[in-house]
């Protein structure tokens, strides 16, 4: 298991192998670093900018193989998104290192956890929070398929449709607190009194009694968001997600 010692020293020497790297104009902190909020079991989050004219698929290969023979990776993981390829490395002491490599033209704050190390970054451009009519269009299909997989006998399925349908309630929850949507970061900084009823739709057991038990109280925690957040989508939602309990 890493410690915090080892994840400050293994920060300082990337970001040191960033600054002499020619072909790296710019580095960032992101992540709960850039915003001082670490704690134990925080992982490495670095924004690296590729210079103009170099080849960013070298670029990306180097410190691959870096992280490999120098860092004792055992396997990565690659998103895109922004522009950006984010590879996301797992070490042998299970820290998680997550590098994003940005060409010039598109390296900025894409949200509030973004520090510039060195270099310049163009100006900042906030990615768009859903909207509540998005998070709510995604509940209710997961609650369309939610109802079907109980109608089939698919339990599994059944039980995940239902999860993602309470996601989306607090999701929607969190929205309307002003707190982050996206992966379950905002849920615990909830107030008890919104989080609390929406226990109820969590499963317990896979047998048909008891999903249907969690999908009636997802739709019913559904609409109270949905009314909180749109109370003319909530009327236009009630009767065919009610009838969804029948």
């Amino acid at each position: 298991m890493f410690t915090v010692e080892d994840r400050e020293r293994l920060r300082d020497r990337l970001i040191a192998s960033g600054r002499a790297d020619a072909r790296i104009s710019g580095a960032a902190l992101t992540g709960s670093a850039a915003l001082d909020r670490e704690d134990r079991w925080s992982d490495i989050d670095l924004a690296l900018c590729v210079a103009d004219g170099a080849d960013r698929a070298a670029v990306i290969a180097d410190w691959t193989e870096r992280m490999y023979g120098d860092h004792a990776a055992v396997d990565h993981l690659d998103i895109t998104s922004g522009g950006a390829l984010y590879r996301v490395f797992l070490l042998h002491d299970t820290l998680q290192v997550d590098l994003s490599f940005w060409p010039a033209e598109a390296f900025r704050a894409i949200g509030p956890s973004f520090r510039l190390l060195f270099g310049t970054a163009a100006p900042p451009a906030r990615s768009p929070a859903p909207t509540a009519g998005e998070l709510a269009g995604m509940g209710w299909l997961y609650a369309l398929h939610a109802r079907t997989s109980i109608a089939r006998g698919l339990a599994w399925q059944a039980e995940h449709m239902i999860s993602g349908a309470r996601d989306q309630v607090l999701a929607l929850a969190c929205l309307r607190h002003d707190l982050p949507t996206a992966h379950g970061r905002g849920i615990d900084r909830l107030p008890a009194a919104v989080t609390e009823p929406a226990t109820a739709a969590i499963v317990q057991t896979l047998d048909t009694v008891e999903l249907k038990r969690a999908f009636e109280a997802v739709i019913d925690a559904l609409l109270v968001e949905v009314e909180l957040a749109d109370p003319e989508l909530a009327d236009r939602l009630a009767p065919p997600l009610r009838l969804l309990r029948t």
